[in-house]
C-alpha cells in the first residue's frame, strides 16, 4: 500500500502538531491517565491521517464498460438536466465516499479528454441534493472511439478543502489510470447518455477500478 503523494505534507504537518500537542499535554496536565487518554487520540487522529492518503494498488477489472471512478456508496441514480456541456438529459449516478473511503479517484474508461474546468463554490454536506451543482466542483468530460460521452464531476463536500484533478483536455487516457483525489469526505457525480444500462443499485457500495456502474 503506498501512501499518495498529495498526502505528504498534510502528513507532516500532522505529525509536528501532534507532537507538539503532546509537549505540550505532558507540561500542562499532571494526571497520567488523562495524559495517556490524549496520547491515544491524537495517535488515532495521525493514523487516520495516513491512512486516508492510502493509495493502492489493484487489477483493474478492464473491459467495455464504465468502472466506478471512485470508492463510496451509490447515493443517487435519476434521470436529470445537465446544464453544464451537454444541455440535455442525463442518467446521474453519484458515489458518495465517506472520509474511511480511499479518495483517489480513476478514469472509467479509456477515451480522450474533451473538457475540463474547475468551479469554486460551496461545501455542502456531499450528501445533499444540491451539493453538486452549488459546491466546489471539478468537472472532466471524456469521450471513448465510439463517440460516447460522459461528464465526470467531483465535488467537494464538508470536510473536502481541496480537489486535486490532473486532466487536460486533448489527453488520451486509459482505463483505470489515475484522474486525481479529493480530500476528506466528497462525491463524484457522473452523467451518462440516457441509452445506457445502468449495472448498480442505490445504496450499493462500489469499489473504483473495479465495479461496473454502466455499459453503453
Amino acid at each position: 500500500m503506498r501512501t499518495h503523494r498529495e498526502g505528504y505534507k498534510i502528513i507532516l504537518i500532522t505529525t509536528i502538531a501532534c507532537i507538539a500537542a503532546w509537549l505540550l499535554i505532558k507540561t500542562y496536565i499532571p494526571i497520567p491517565i488523562v495524559r495517556y487518554i490524549l496520547l491515544v487520540g491524537l495517535l488515532i487522529l495521525l493514523l487516520w491521517v495516513v491512512r486516508f492518503f492510502r493509495f493502492p494498488k489493484r487489477k483493474i477489472n478492464r473491459g467495455d464498460h464504465i468502472l466506478s471512478t471512485a470508492d463510496g456508496k451509490i447515493v443517487a441514480i435519476e434521470e436529470v438536466m445537465e446544464m453544464e456541456y451537454f444541455n440535455d438529459k442525463r442518467i446521474m449516478i453519484s458515489v458518495f465516499m465517506s472520509p474511511f473511503n480511499v479518495h483517489v479517484n480513476w478514469y472509467p474508461f479509456d477515451g480522450k479528454i474533451k473538457y475540463s474546468k474547475y468551479h469554486p463554490g460551496r461545501f455542502l454536506i456531499a450528501h445533499h441534493p444540491k451539493s453538486s451543482e452549488f459546491n466546489e466542483c471539478t468537472s472532466v468530460v471524456l469521450e471513448n472511439t465510439s463517440g460516447n460521452n460522459v461528464l465526470i464531476r467531483q465535488v467537494a463536500g464538508i470536510m473536502a478543502r481541496r480537489i486535486i484533478c490532473y486532466a487536460v483536455k486533448g489527453d488520451s487516457v486509459k482505463q483505470g489510470e489515475e484522474m486525481g483525489i479529493i480530500r476528506f469526505g466528497s462525491r463524484v457525480d457522473f452523467f451518462l447518455p440516457t441509452s445506457v444500462k445502468v449495472e448498480v443499485k442505490m445504496d450499493e457500495n462500489v469499489r473504483a477500478q473495479k465495479t461496473v456502474i454502466a455499459k453503453f
